[in-house]
């Protein structure tokens, strides 16, 4: 049995880990509350008390955290992963997208850098926990990917949020202008996801508009080193910068929907 050492066990790494679990993978998991730890021994997993302990004992490692300080965090220093692992453990740190959904359908698209060996490696576990695994690159082509993936969702949430609130004010039945357009040329899986909690004005955090501030940010530093001009993905950027700047930043990227709200003088 192949055991994995699974680091972070949140609203994404949680059913991940429970779902490689459920796979038959002896599953060591860690997070910094061990209410998330207890969760996953409830599921018939195991529990460690650090990340020495998740991967000491583990074939595979798996990270699953908010930002490269955490990364950081949790790989080096005396407790961190590189210092505890076994030799020959694979470590996999490849970015995914499909949010909370995504994650409890196990229909992630994983976005995979490096060698071609440790993407075969790793290949049973990544399609355990998603839909669409593709191998883009060397080490760091995920990072990439994943960064333009940010930059698509912020500025297709960005119009949703703006096509609701013009069809609010013409007095459109909602529901179905969103079907129809769900149908059409303009659907995508944001409006397909987020378009119903969005109308009711729920957003309970899936992926929280602070974590795609910071990705925002890693994206027009990666543009402006390559010279490239990402004039809307600028706007939007801004556009959630001062949701966060407000106070708002735990929501749900669709959160966005307030902002426009807001600027457009209506209700909600």
């Amino acid at each position: 049995m192949t055991t994995i050492g699974f680091i972070g066990l949140g609203i994404m790494g949680g059913p991940m880990a429970a779902h490689l679990v459920k796979a038959g993978f002896d599953v060591i998991g860690y997070n910094l509350t061990r209410d998330r730890v207890d969760a996953l021994v409830g599921v018939g997993g195991r529990g460690a008390d650090d990340v020495a302990g998740a991967v000491r004992d583990a074939d595979i490692v798996i990270t699953m955290v908010p930002d490269s300080p955490d990364v950081e965090a949790v790989t080096s220093g005396e407790n961190g992963i590189f210092a505890n692992a076994k030799e020959g453990a694979l470590y996999i740190d490849a970015p995914v997208s499909g949010g909370e959904a995504g994650a409890v359908e196990a229909s992630l698209s994983i976005m995979v850098g490096g060698e071609a060996a440790d993407f075969e490696a790793a290949k049973p576990v990544l399609e355990t926990v998603g839909k669409t695994i593709v191998h883009v690159g060397p080490a760091g082509a995920g990072q990439t990917v994943k960064a333009a993936n940010q930059l698509i969702v912020a500025g297709n949430i960005e119009l949703v949020a703006e096509a609701i609130v013009f069809l609010e004010a013409y007095g459109v039945d909602m529901e179905a202008a969103l079907e129809v357009l769900g149908g059409g040329l303009a659907g995508s899986t944001v409006l397909a996801r987020k378009g119903a909690s969005m109308l009711a004005g729920e957003f309970n955090p899936g992926f929280r508009l602070q974590l795609h501030h910071k990705d925002l940010g890693i994206v027009q530093s990666a543009s402006r080193e390559a010279g490239v001009v990402i004039p809307l993905g600028a706007v939007v950027s801004q556009l959630v910068a001062a949701m966060v700047a407000r106070g708002d930043g735990g929501l749900d990227h669709s959160g966005l929907l307030k902002l426009v709200r807001e600027l457009s003088g209506r209700p909600g």
